[in-house]
């Protein structure tokens, strides 16, 4: 089956859309990735997100309008894929949408919202379109997130020692081959939120890391910020930007004294380092996969091997998945899993009562056609690069 997997992170800057040949034989699915689009939100349409994100207050209207403004963006982010990638012949688009809230208080989830109404990528497209993932999960007990955990399980499987994926998004999340997964806490969101605010807008995120490499890491600064509580909890546990907002910092510094940009910045990008080190020592890892925008910030990943010197770190490009594709081809599998009847959630990453099928599913302009529904779930996840010329995987 050939399937469109449309993703956009905490990050907000943009719509991932990969697209996958995807097929179940014995006891392996075997993904071949067929590429990325990258769509950037049309302008005002990011600032107009962005201002309606916890903490601001916003309207139903302004909720109305978003999911479908960002729908239409989603639709077009996959008939572009459809066409460049897929010699218009997908037949399953799997949509995350964008995560907007995520309801959690004192470590329980209560509730999620993504918008993006999946309705406008079936007109456009005239595939069926899985979406809305998460609420199934937090139906069943789950935290609905990491779900990429059942993915990164079945692709982390018979790999040597105890590897982890580490996901650097807005919001960093790891995952372990037995399933233990959790967010971390802080990827990139309060670093990119910094690096906003002191440019006065003019800069998304602190390119390259120059920020941060002109700063210094202000210790007192960075000693508060580690007293967050929610780093104590147990997993499995999820965060967002509900408390990881723009300007989370801002009460730490208290009684610092004026702190240069730079070092403000340096020191976020130390805490997410810091916190994302402890969480890999926590789950006994013998390797770390990265993938996520993150990876992109040579002084983020240099702290964290500082942080992890006997670790290789290792990023997913090196095992046949593009860092910045990642999760759009964990969506295409969730869909693809959906659309043949087969649970998506590893209860252990979630915490959930048990494994459910998830998301809801619009038809496409036919009707629904479904495949028959399959008789096994798959046991591991087999990257196949060598139709498009790309590396093997490691051994």
């Amino acid at each position: 089956m050939r399937v469109i997997g449309l993703m956009s992170g905490t990050s907000h800057d943009a719509i991932d859309a990969a697209a996958a040949d995807l097929i179940l034989t014995g006891d392996s699915l075997v993904l071949t990735p067929l590429g990325l689009v990258s769509e950037g939100y049309e302008d005002g349409l990011r600032e107009t997100l962005a201002a309606a994100l916890p903490p601001a207050a916003t309207t139903m209207a302004e909720v109305c309008r978003l999911d479908t403004r960002i729908g239409q963006a989603f639709a077009a982010a996959a008939l572009r894929t459809d066409r460049e990638l897929c010699d218009g012949r997908a037949e399953l688009v799997a949509s995350h949408g964008q995560t907007c809230y995520h309801w959690a208080v004192d470590g329980q989830v209560h509730g999620t919202l993504q918008l993006g109404q999946p309705a406008w990528i079936a007109e456009a497209t005239g595939l069926p379109v899985v979406a809305d993932f998460r609420p199934r999960d937090i139906a069943a007990g789950g935290q609905g997130a990491p779900l990429v955990s059942l993915f990164d399980v079945l692709w982390l499987r018979g790999r040597p020692g105890r590897p982890v994926a580490l996901n650097l998004g807005g919001i960093a999340n790891l995952t372990a081959p037995d399933g233990a997964a959790f967010d971390t806490g802080p990827g990139c969101a309060l670093i990119d939120a910094a690096a906003r605010e002191f440019s006065g807008g003019r800069l998304a995120y602190d390119v390259e890391g120059a920020l941060a490499a002109r700063g210094t890491v202000h210790e007192a600064l960075l000693r508060r910020l580690l007293g967050e509580p929610y780093y104590a909890l147990p997993a499995p546990k999820t965060t967002g930007k509900e408390l990881f907002q723009p300007g989370y910092w801002h009460d730490a510094l208290a009684g610092l004294g004026p702190l240069a940009a730079e070092d403000v910045i340096a020191t976020l990008t130390a805490l997410t380092a810091r916190t994302v080190a402890d969480a890999v020592d926590a789950v006994g890892a013998s390797e770390v996969i990265v993938s996520g925008g993150g990876t992109r910030n040579p002084v983020l990943m240099a702290m964290l091997a500082e942080h992890l010197p006997n670790l290789a770190l290792r990023q997913s490009d090196e095992l046949g998945l593009p860092s910045d594709a990642k999760e759009a081809y964990a969506f295409a599998v969730l869909g693809f899993l959906t659309a043949h009847g087969l649970p998506s959630t590893h209860p252990r990453s979630t915490g959930a009562r048990h494994p459910s099928v998830l998301g809801s599913i619009t038809p496409g302009r036919k009707g629904l056609r479904l495949p028959p529904p399959a008789q096994r779930s798959p046991d591991r996840l087999v990257v196949e690069t060598s139709r498009r010329g790309g590396m093997p995987p490691l051994p």
